[in-house]
Order: structure tokens, then sequence, then C-alpha cells
């Protein structure tokens, strides 16, 4: 049996945060980090002390009896400005390649939400979701985030080439 739940990262977490990180840059599609980014730069900035970080892990038991835990996903929750802004989250997502197609990405912006106002947040803002990335734009559109900007040619995609970037809001 297998299931899925949300906590919040540790230290323990850091190397399979940056499996997920690493795999996500890489393909060069759908965030601005250089995909020859180090480990030590994508960690400081994903775990960077104003962020509350969390992962989606897969719990199972092995054919010997022992629990495993497997990161399908991550993701942070900060303040979109300092000050006056504080009240606007900002958020960021990643789902390991692997694990496409499993829910993790809707389960990980459900709890998002829910999370943002326990923590006193009254709205949502994201302020670079690169458009060709479509499966992405679908889901935060079906969570109630509107796109209430466009980037024109924001984001060097891989393949092709200058790609629009939106930003995407909504009140919590």
């Amino acid at each position: 049996m297998t299931r899925m739940a949300i906590r919040t990262a540790n230290e323990n977490d850091r190397d399979g945060v940056w499996k997920i990180i690493r795999d996500v840059i890489a393909a060069g599609d759908t965030y601005v980090f250089d995909p020859g980014s180090s480990k030590e730069e994508m960690l400081g900035y994903w775990f960077s002390p104003e962020k509350h970080v969390y992962v989606l892990s897969e719990r199972h038991v092995s054919a010997d009896g022992i629990e495993l835990e497997t990161i399908l996903g991550t993701f942070w929750l900060k303040p979109n400005q300092p000050g006056l802004g504080d009240h606007v989250c900002n958020a960021a997502y990643m789902v390991s390649p692997a694990a496409h197609g499993k829910g993790s990405g809707r389960k990980m912006a459900e709890f998002s939400l829910e999370e943002a106002r326990r923590l006193g947040f009254t709205a949502m803002q994201f302020n670079f979701v690169v458009a060709s990335n479509t499966a992405a734009v679908r889901l935060w559109q079906s969570i109630g985030m509107k796109i209430i900007g466009t980037i024109p040619n924001a984001f060097r995609h891989k393949t092709l080439g200058p790609t629009d970037a939106y930003i995407m809001y909504r009140e919590l």
C-alpha cells in the first residue's frame, strides 16, 4: 500500500529535493534557472530562510517490511514582497518527472492554498509562469488563479526560443 502526504521539509530531504530540482531545470522549459546551476546554489535558493518549504512524499512498505519514503514533489511559500506587501504569498512548485500524472501537482496546489491561509496570507501571486507550460497554467487556473498580466518573450525556452510568461493571482 502506498500513500501520499505533504509535510514540512527537513534537512534529510535536501538530496531528494535536489534530484527534483536538477531534473526539472535540466529540461530548460519551465524554470528560469540555468540548467548548470550547482546543488549548493539551488538548495540555498529553495531553502532560503524566508521560505516555508514542503515536500510531497509517497510512503510504501518494501517486500521485507521496511517503510520507505520517496519525494515526489516540493514547493515553497513566502511573502511576495516585504513590508506592506507581505500579505500576498508567492509560491513555486516542482514535481519529479517520474511522478507526472499521479496528481502530485494538484495535491500540492490545493494544500498550498490552505497552508497559505493558515500562515496568514490573503492572496497568492505567481510572478513568472512560462506560457508554454500549459499543464501548469491549466492547473493554476483550475484552482482559481487568473492571468493578470503577460510579460512578452520573458523566457528563453530551450526548444521554443523566446516565450511569454504570465503573472497569475487569486485572493485567498
